[in-house]
């Protein structure tokens, strides 16, 4: 899962969604690569985020010069090696996490069915 989330790396809503998830953040141990704002280097932060599975592997992670946006590019390389990538370790949901989730989805008035189902033809 990818994009500008609006939300830091180290927000409370980040860590949940990592862990309900389980998604692993490759930046983890790897710096904080931030990609906003362009223009104010004292002002920076990680807005735009990459999750992925366990099978997969990171190759690299680099932040990339600007290309006129706000937000500076990200490019990251993974390898998909279920074996190897088994080893990583993410960040475990418990109760509590699940009951907080759910507060958030009901405050917002969002559901499962907000989510748009993939093309099955595709």
């Amino acid at each position: 899962m990818t994009g500008d989330l609006n939300d830091v790396a180290w927000s409370l809503t980040t860590r949940l969604f990592r862990k309900i998830s389980g998604l692993l953040d490759p930046r983890i141990g790897r710096g904080m690569f931030n990609t906003f704002h362009v223009k104010y280097p004292l002002l920076r932060w990680p807005l735009d985020h990459l999750f992925h599975s366990e099978h997969f592997t990171l190759n690299s992670i680099k932040r990339l010069p600007s290309i006129g946006s706000d937000h500076f590019p990200l490019l990251i390389s993974l390898s998909y090696n279920p074996v190897k990538g088994a080893h990583q370790k993410g960040l475990k949901a418990d109760d509590e996490d699940y009951d907080r989730a759910k507060e958030i989805s009901d405050k917002k008035g969002v559901s499962k069915e907000d989510v748009p189902q993939p093309n099955e033809e595709y």
